[in-house]
């Protein structure tokens, strides 16, 4: 990145956040604020801290990502997922900064039989879908803004992600249960995290991108790779979608199409390429 940008990251102590401050060191002046050093939906918190880093460029990776616990606690994913991007995005405003935020496949319903974009018309299924999708909108606030919809992530040293517990299974020859039919483009969080910051680079226009890695897989076969790459036999239990009871329904197809984004410069690796680096690491 080029003019030492003075940058504000907030949920800095997730799997996203950590791994945008880790890269960005060296490369900018950085803020990083953990949960627990701001709270985003203070607007007054927000806009002191943002004005003192004099930020020109405000990364925003907390969010409230318990997609079960949301039916329940629908406020609490609410004030981080939607009112707290509106305060962030329009203290960008105030102080002149471009603004990224990070959305989900969970505001589509899941009924496509092909890779969603941006202009799919969204559909969420479930509270958290819902609060994800007024984050969208709200992030708009900030004139210079990118929403970035993930899927899936994976690749934190955190090791807390699906993935993380399709590999620990395997490693550990136990059994795991996985979709067969539920279709996802997986997203690794080290090429997020370059996407991102060659998007802001490429002053690419504003906007709605997807970005996931390339390609997509059900569970199964995500499961299946990982399984190949680690050279140990995986003990794989299929199941479907609807034999499973979970308190928010998920979209069955997932996948999300990259085309936007690769007609801004910006390529993404495949999963299987990605998940095969991961596994490396």
């Amino acid at each position: 990145m080029s003019d030492t940008p003075r940058v504000m990251v907030t949920g800095a102590g997730g799997q996203l956040g950590s791994t945008v401050v880790a890269r960005l060191a060296g490369q900018a002046t950085v803020a990083a604020f953990a949960r627990a050093e701001l709270d985003i939906a203070d607007a007054a918190q927000v806009l002191d801290r943002m004005t003192a880093v004099g930020a020109n460029l405000v990364i925003n990776c907390a969010a409230y990502n318990d997609v079960d616990g949301a039916e329940d606690a629908a406020p609490a994913a609410l004030t981080a997922n939607a009112l707290g991007v509106l305060a962030l995005a329009r203290a960008a405003k105030t102080v002149g900064a471009t603004f990224v935020h990070y959305s989900t496949d969970f505001v589509f319903d899941g009924k496509a039989d092909r890779p969603y974009t941006e202009e799919d018309p969204a559909r969420p299924l479930s509270h958290y879908g819902r609060s994800k999708l007024l984050g969208e909108w709200f992030a708009a606030d900030a004139p210079s803004f990118y929403v970035l919809r993930v899927e899936s992530l994976f690749g934190s040293p955190q090791a807390k992600s699906s993935i993380d517990k399709i590999v620990g299974a395997i490693r550990g020859g136990q059994p795991i249960r996985v979709f067969s039919d539920r279709t996802v483009t997986p997203s690794y969080i080290e090429d997020v995290t370059s996407a991102t910051l060659d998007l802001v680079e490429r002053r690419a226009p504003y906007g709605v991108y997807h970005c996931v890695n390339d390609g997509i897989a059900t569970w199964m076969e995500i499961a299946e790779e990982a399984g190949r790459l680690l050279k140990q036999p995986a003990n794989l239990v299929p199941v479907k979608v609807a034999d499973v009871q979970l308190k928010a329904a998920r979209p069955k197809y997932c996948a999300l199409s990259n085309e936007k984004l690769a007609r801004a410069g910006v390529a993404m690796p495949s999963w299987q390429d990605a998940l095969a680096r991961y596994l490396r690491g």
